[in-house]
């Protein structure tokens, strides 16, 4: 009996054992990241297909390495398999194309090294030949890669609208954009086109280039064209993009060169300086540019003739224009990044170096204002002008305009401008110097646009101030002239120069105005010894010295007159902002025009609610507030107020505001 348990017990045991086995499925918990990333993940963002790809590959019996190195001869045997359906072949093929033109790019090959200049001539030429045949390959690649993704999103039996869910879709529209991005940026690379072409060939392929949709970039010059995907603006809080069809890229077009930041002789009367082409050089067209391209058949009714046998056109869409795009009847959201133009542009000029420099060194490079249009320009949208404060510059909008660009609805209404001035100059003179810059700007505009009217002046701090009186009328000669005492200072007045700036006029475009952490009265900061200080070291330029000179001294009674200039009553622009300066006696009092519409956000540094208190450590309430504003925003922190989120927030509804005032919006 015994025995016989025994050797019930040992079958039962060899049982278990051989089950267990034979077991091919287990189960157990794995972190919900993996699980995402198995399903969602690609090349584009492992070293590895994708598991829908690879699900594909195991029905040929073909490793993925094998088929990754030769795509060609894999996606032929899939095609002889008839489970595998139109969406799993169209859709494997785009990703092992796309894998192989990746694999090209990381390989030698496709790479010159640095060194290889110093090697002999025909090392260098074979080098160079071996480096142009493996991106003529990588180009086979990626232009089959665009076709394959493409039949896989519009040439399927299942339009896209039923697969809007579907991972898949995703994932294919980010090979076709990603494939795009690839493809311009490898033949640029491989030819090094110093124009935007209008037709591209690859192998016998041919790419037509179709700009109905982007005009600007028709027959351009171009310094720098490159895909945005790959870019990181540290300074950016935000990258603002749109998600959709179509790949992002950057287009940076030539500066005239008379448009640089290159120091000038200083013009003392703008508004009748005969300019060259009577266009004032320092208004800058936006040369920074979104761009987003797509691929589509010129005609193709298959997907045969889509990946075999069709033209292609590249068209070039400007996403500011242009939110949406047509493809067989059906409209599909059109991809951007709006941030990447600005960042670059921010990044490669230095803007915030020009600044500091220019306020202490009198012969630094900027003496002339600049604008600065950060889009194409747009006869339909309302302008926003941003003027900047003390030893700044257009750094200092850098949320605000980040913001703007990202929020649908103030994109679509305005186009941001930004003016560039050195901050050492009289407030006065700046004042007089952007009232002229943008009246020649606005004068560009078409009558009857709405580009002409309503539009708002955004002004911080020292900005601020000039803000304010570039939306007033005032006459202030008399006043100023009775404030000197020089015998001979009072034929001032017959000088046009004097009265330009002395009798102060709006620009008539401007309907709203907003005005932040503006010292409209002043601060005693600016008399602090440490203050007093740095005044002593900041100078007026030269050459605006030079040019107030050569206008004196053609007088000979008012030669001795250059003695009070930057001693006296023309100081330089922070020596201004003291509350017991003579600009601030004459400016004090002045308020924007009858009908203007102007708010007032205020930082407050202090633990205080008492007005008489309030500060943000440089500017204290009683000066930065104005009577008669339509509201006025106190917010927790310092002068830097505009950086905050709070006052971008208040920007924003103010901003909107206008809109619907204007029945251009309707929340």
């Amino acid at each position: 009996m015994q025995h016989k348990m025994n050797k019930l017990l040992l079958i039962a045991g060899l049982s278990t054992l051989f089950l267990s086995g034979c077991q091919v499925v287990s189960v157990k918990n794995q972190a919900l990241n993996v699980s995402i990333a198995n399903e969602r993940d690609s090349i584009l963002s492992r070293n590895k297909l994708s598991e829908a790809s690879l699900n594909v590959l195991s029905m040929t019996g073909r490793e993925a390495k094998v088929c990754s190195e030769d795509p060609e001869n894999c996606i032929n045997e899939i095609k002889q398999i008839p489970q595998i359906q139109d969406e799993q072949l169209l859709s494997t093929a785009s990703e092992l194309y796309l894998a192989k033109a990746i694999a090209l790019e990381k390989s030698s090959e496709c790479k010159i090294g640095i060194l290889s200049k110093h090697t002999s001539e025909e090392h260098q030429k074979t080098q160079k030949d071996n480096f142009n045949k493996c991106l003529d390959q990588q180009l086979l690649m990626l232009d089959k890669s665009v076709r394959y993704s493409y039949a896989y999103m519009f040439n399927t039996k299942r339009a896209p609208q039923a697969r809007i869910f579907d991972n898949r879709q995703v994932q294919l529209r980010d090979f076709y954009n990603q494939s795009i991005a690839k493809l311009v940026s490898t033949y640029n690379l491989r030819y090094a086109p110093t124009e935007i072409a209008n037709q591209i060939k690859i192998g016998q392929n041919t790419y037509n280039i179709d700009f109905s949709h982007y005009p600007e970039l028709k027959d351009r010059k171009i310094e720098q064209l490159m895909s945005t995907y790959n870019l990181n603006f540290s300074g950016l809080r935000s990258v603002t993009r749109r998600d959709g069809f179509g790949s992002e890229f950057l287009v940076v077009l030539p500066e005239d060169s008379v448009n640089s930041l290159a120091k000038t002789k200083y013009i003392i009367d703008p508004l009748t300086f005969k300019y060259p082409n009577n266009i004032n050089p320092n208004i800058h067209s936006a040369r920074y540019l979104a761009a987003t391209l797509t691929a589509e058949p010129v005609s193709a009714h298959s997907v045969d003739e889509i990946v075999n046998n069709s033209t292609f056109e590249i068209k070039a869409y400007d996403p500011y224009k242009y939110e949406q795009l047509t493809i067989g009847k059906k409209t599909y959201p059109l991809a951007a990044n709006f941030s990447a133009p600005y960042g670059l542009w921010l990044a490669q000029n230095n803007l915030g170096k020009s600044a500091y420099l220019s306020l202490i060194d009198r012969d630094e490079q900027i003496t002339m204002p600049h604008l600065y249009m950060l889009e194409p320009y747009n006869p339909q949208k309302k302008v926003i002008v941003l003027v900047h404060g003390l030893a700044s510059s257009p750094e200092a909008w850098i949320r605000l305009t980040n913001d703007i660009m990202g929020d649908n609805v103030l994109r679509e209404h305005y186009q941001v401008w930004q003016v560039f001035y050195s901050t050492n100059m009289p407030i006065i003179e700046s004042r007089f110097q952007i009232y002229a810059i943008l009246t020649q700007a606005f004068g560009q505009v078409k009558v009857g646009t709405p580009a002409k009217t309503d539009a708002v002046l955004i002004g911080h701090s020292m900005g601020g101030i000039i803000s304010r009186l570039l939306v007033s009328d005032a006459d202030i000669t008399q006043n100023a002239l009775k404030m000197m005492n020089y015998r001979q200072l009072n034929q001032y007045k017959k000088l046009p120069i004097i009265q330009q700036r002395l009798a102060i006029k709006d620009v008539p475009n401007f309907s709203r105005a907003i005005f932040l952490a503006a010292p409209h009265r002043g601060t005693e900061f600016a008399d602090r010894w440490f203050t007093k200080a740095a005044r002593k070291v900041i100078k007026l330029p030269g050459a605006f010295l030079s040019a107030v000179g050569d206008v004196l001294t053609q007088e000979e009674s008012l030669k001795d007159a250059l003695k009070e200039i930057d001693h006296s009553f023309i100081q330089n622009g922070p020596s201004d902002l003291s509350y017991q300066s003579n600009f601030m006696a004459l400016t004090k009092n002045i308020m924007p025009k009858s009908g203007m519409k102007y708010h007032s956000i205020i930082g407050n540094a202090t633990k205080s609610d008492d007005l008489n208190l309030i500060s943000d450590d440089v500017v204290p309430y009683k000066s930065a507030h104005l009577d008669g504003a339509i509201s006025e925003k106190i917010i927790k922190g310092g002068h830097s107020i505009q950086e905050t989120p709070e006052a971008v927030l208040e920007l924003r509804r103010i901003l909107r505001l206008h809109l619907i005032e204007l029945g251009l919006y309707k929340p």
